[in-house]
C-alpha cells in the first residue's frame, strides 16, 4: 500500500499492522483512506495467518483529527455534493466492516481522536488508551452532526453524558473514556511495543491487556456529572440553555462556560444531535449508520456545513455566521423532516462474505 495514502497496511508474522501516517494532516481521514481499511480488514478476516490487528500512529500527540476538512472544503467550492456523499458513504460502511470483524483489533491510541477517528477505532473488539488520549465528538461546530456511529455509541453512554458530549464537543481523558467505556483498557504508551509483539506472537490478547492495564484515575468530570444529568436530560436544546443559564452554586461556573460554548455552535447541527440521542438509543448499529448517511446527505451543501468548514479551515479563527442564528428559528419540524425523508441511493449495510 503506497504510503502516500497516508496510511499503511503491513503484516508482522500473525499481526496485521495499520499505521496512519499522515502526520502534515494530523491523520486526517480521506475517501480513499477509508476505503483502503475496509478492503484490508475483508482481506484479513478470513486470513489463517492473521491473528489480529493492531493500530497506530505515527504522529506523537494525534492519533486521529477526524475527516479531513480540508478536502471537503474543496469539494465544497466545487459544490461536489455527490463526492461529499460518496464520502461519507465509505466511512460509514467501513464502521460495519469493522464490527463485523470479529477477531482481535486493537487501537493503540496516544493522542488526539476526534470524529471520524472515532469511528475507525472505538467498535472493535478492543480500544486502548494510553497517557495522551483525548476524545471528543465536535462535529456540531462545524455545521455538522456527531455521525460515524455517533447515533448509536454516544446515548448509550452512562446518564446523559452522551448528550452533553454530542452538543458541546467537549474533550476527555483517558480516565473518562473508561469510565464511559468509550476505551476498554488504559495502558501506558510505553508498553504498546509489548502488546504490538503479542499479537505478532498469537499471545491471548485479553489476559495482556488485562494485565497491563492501570486504573486511570477519577477523570474530570466526575465533579460535573450530577449536574450534566440535571441540566441534559432536559426535553430540548432550550431547555438545556435554560438550565444553564439558571445554574448557580458550585456549578455554576461550569454551567456558564458551557453555555458559552453551545451558543458557538449550528443551532441547526445543536437540534439534530439532540434527536440524534433521542432515537438513538433504539436503533441497532446498521439502523444508526443508515440514519447518519441519510442526514449527511441532506446536509451535505447546505449553508451551515460550508460554512462552518470554510470558518475552521479558511477564516482563520473567525466565528461561522450560521443560518438560522438562534436556536428559536430552527424549525422542529424541519428537523423531523431531515430524520424521516428518505433520499437517492440510501446507504445499503451488507455481510461481506469473507467477514459473515
Amino acid at each position: 500500500m503506497s504510503e502516500a495514502l497516508g496510511i499503511t497496511f503491513k503484516e508482522h508474522d500473525r499481526a496485521g499492522v495499520v499505521t496512519l501516517d499522515r502526520p502534515g494532516r494530523l491523520n486526517a481521514l480521506t475517501h480513499e483512506m477509508f476505503a483502503a481499511l475496509s478492503e484490508n480488514y475483508q482481506r484479513w478476516a478470513p486470513a489463517p495467518n492473521i491473528y489480529g490487528v493492531v493500530m497506530q500512529s505515527t504522529h506523537p500527540t494525534v492519533f486521529c483529527s477526524g475527516g479531513d476538512l480540508k478536502v471537503l472544503s474543496a469539494l465544497n467550492e466545487k459544490d461536489a455534493i455527490g463526492t461529499i456523499r460518496e464520502f461519507y458513504r465509505a466511512a460509514y460502511s467501513h464502521v460495519w466492516v469493522l464490527e463485523k470483524f470479529i477477531r482481535p483489533n486493537v487501537p493503540l491510541i496516544n493522542g488526539l481522536v476526534y470524529g471520524g477517528g472515532v469511528g475507525i477505532s472505538l467498535l472493535g473488539t478492543h480500544c486502548v488508551a494510553a497517557e495522551g488520549y483525548r476524545f471528543a465528538m465536535p462535529q456540531v461546530g462545524i455545521g455538522f452532526l456527531p455521525d460515524i456511529g455517533g447515533t448509536y455509541f454516544l446515548p448509550r453512554l452512562m446518564g446523559w453524558m452522551g448528550s452533553y458530549l454530542a452538543l458541546t464537543g467537549a474533550t476527555i481523558g483517558p480516565a473518562d473514556a473508561h469510565r464511559l467505556r468509550l476505551v476498554s483498557h488504559y495502558i501506558p504508551s510505553a508498553q504498546f511495543d509489548v502488546i504490538k509483539t503479542a499479537l505478532a506472537d498469537n499471545h491471548p490478547i485479553d489476559r495482556l491487556l488485562d494485565g497491563l492495564h492501570r486504573d486511570p484515575g477519577e477523570g474530570e468530570l466526575v465533579q460535573q456529572t450530577p449536574a450534566i444529568n440535571r441540566i441534559f436530560s432536559a426535553d430540548s436544546v432550550e431547555e438545556i440553555m435554560r438550565r444553564l443559564d439558571a445554574e448557580d452554586g458550585e456549578d455554576a461556573d461550569w454551567a456558564r462556560q458551557t453555555a458559552a460554548e453551545l451558543r458557538k455552535k449550528s443551532p441547526t447541527s445543536l437540534k439534530i444531535a439532540f434527536k440524534q440521542m433521542q432515537v438513538g438509543k433504539s436503533l441497532s448499529l446498521n439502523e444508526a449508520l443508515k440514519l447518519e448517511f441519510r442526514l449527511a446527505s441532506h446536509l451535505a451543501g447546505t449553508h451551515d456545513f460550508r460554512e462552518g468548514i470554510d470558518a475552521r479551515i479558511n477564516g482563520k479563527g473567525r466565528e461561522p455566521q450560521w443560518q438560522p442564528a438562534r436556536l428559536e428559528d430552527v424549525s422542529d419540524a424541519e428537523i423531523d423532516r431531515l430524520f424521516s425523508t428518505p433520499i437517492d441511493g440510501e446507504l445499503k449495510l451488507i455481510e461481506p462474505n469473507c467477514i459473515s
